[in-house]
């Protein structure tokens, strides 16, 4: 007789982990469809918005190529997926529970015993997953692709000037008061090779140069020009100088690389970030609040891709729908709960670089602030309504 029990027991216990088995993979299924939906939606709205300005801004200010504007544009995008990776995660979770919830297949599901806890841990799971792939593309792809984005701006600058083919053709330099900086005569450019250049440098208020050289080329540093002489020349046009040389180096062309490929902690990792730092640390290059504002991004670093299981938290309990309402209101939770994110985030942010709070507590308030209110509504939902 209690060989017969146990036997049924464990069929029992089989049946009860082939269901969860089944139930993990029907809501893991529905999170991982809306999920890249929202991916999809929220990439693009942040494309349309920021990034499409970007691109037409590298192309008219800077003169950027269009098919190098959109690689840049490419590069930039590990970026943005750090940032849709928790929204979507958000999105997905808050939709998928709450459709559960409309279907009344939550209300069936409790009456056989299995809770709003038991529910949400494939949710949770997916949640955790998603919290490493956005540390990892932060850590590893993002710094990357920044590198990649700057050597490509800088590459493009250097070389948009140098149409190929073209003979006895004049470019400009102006400098930042929009004054003619220098002035270059090419009399035929050939497999990106410039024969016989005139350079007049007005970039000196005191003196007047004129380089000749018989060749020239493009490369990172600048323009280098091999086998010339320079003229130095007083304002009264009396020379005061000429020097040969066999090379010689410009750079032209890269007076907006400053402004367009800034420094910034997105081209390091956590860990290389947290060198930069230390190594500036007494530079006094490094201001106050570069300096702030370089140690909160290191922290934001490792909080940003947390914040993926703290929004995950907070929208399970939220997307529980009472049985009365029948109505999805899923959509309209996500954006509230973004929203109020995004507020709580920026306020924290501009607490720290103010110096009000600590950079730590700068990038991990948002986070910690979610979590706690996530948790509060998650126990009141799973452990205390029965």
């Amino acid at each position: 007789m209690m060989k017969k029990k146990f036997e049924l027991y464990k069929r029992f216990i089989k049946f009860k982990v082939a269901n969860f088995s089944m139930l993990d993979k029907y809501i893991l299924r529905q999170i991982i469809e809306v999920f890249i939906l929202g991916v999809i939606i929220f990439t693009s709205i942040i494309f349309a918005s920021e990034t499409f300005t970007q691109l037409i801004k590298q192309i008219t200010q800077f003169g950027i190529p269009f098919n190098i504007a959109i690689m840049m544009i490419v590069l930039n995008l590990p970026q943005v997926f750090v940032m849709t990776i928790p929204i979507s995660t958000l999105f997905a979770a808050v939709m998928t529970i709450n459709k559960l919830s409309l279907n009344s297949e939550i209300t069936v599901l409790r009456a056989c015993g299995i809770g709003i806890a038991r529910i949400a841990k494939p949710v949770f799971a997916f949640a955790i997953v998603m919290t490493i792939v956005s540390f990892l593309i932060n850590e590893f792809v993002v710094p990357a692709a920044s590198q990649q984005a700057k050597y490509l701006a800088i590459y493009s600058l250097q070389r948009k000037h140098v149409p190929d083919g073209r003979m006895n053709f004049t470019l400009n330099e102006n400098g930042k008061d929009g004054k003619l900086k220098r002035l270059f005569y090419v009399q035929k450019c050939e497999d990106k090779t410039l024969n016989n250049i005139t350079v007049l440098d007005l970039s000196n208020e005191d003196t007047v140069q004129i380089i000749q050289a018989k060749f020239g080329k493009t490369a990172d540093a600048g323009w280098i020009f091999d086998g010339g002489v320079i003229y130095t020349l007083s304002p009264t046009e009396k020379v005061l100088n000429t020097t040969l040389f066999e090379s010689s180096t410009i750079n032209f062309g890269l007076e907006n690389v400053d402004s367009l490929v800034k420094e910034s902690a997105s081209q390091y990792n956590f860990f290389k970030l947290m060198k930069f730092i230390k190594k500036n640390r007494k530079n006094p290059d490094f201001v106050k609040k570069l300096k702030l504002e370089y140690q909160i991004q290191l922290y934001d670093k490792l909080a940003l891709p947390v914040t993926t299981f703290a929004l995950a938290l907070v929208g399970i309990p939220l997307a529980v729908t009472p049985p009365r309402v029948r109505y999805n209101r899923g959509f309209l939770f996500s954006v509230m709960i973004i929203f109020v994110y995004y507020v709580i985030r920026a306020f924290s942010i501009n607490l720290g670089e103010t110096e009000a709070i600590s950079p730590f507590f700068a990038a991990w308030l948002p986070v910690i602030s979610i979590a706690l209110i996530g948790w509060i509504l998650y126990y009141k939902k799973a452990y205390t309504i029965s």
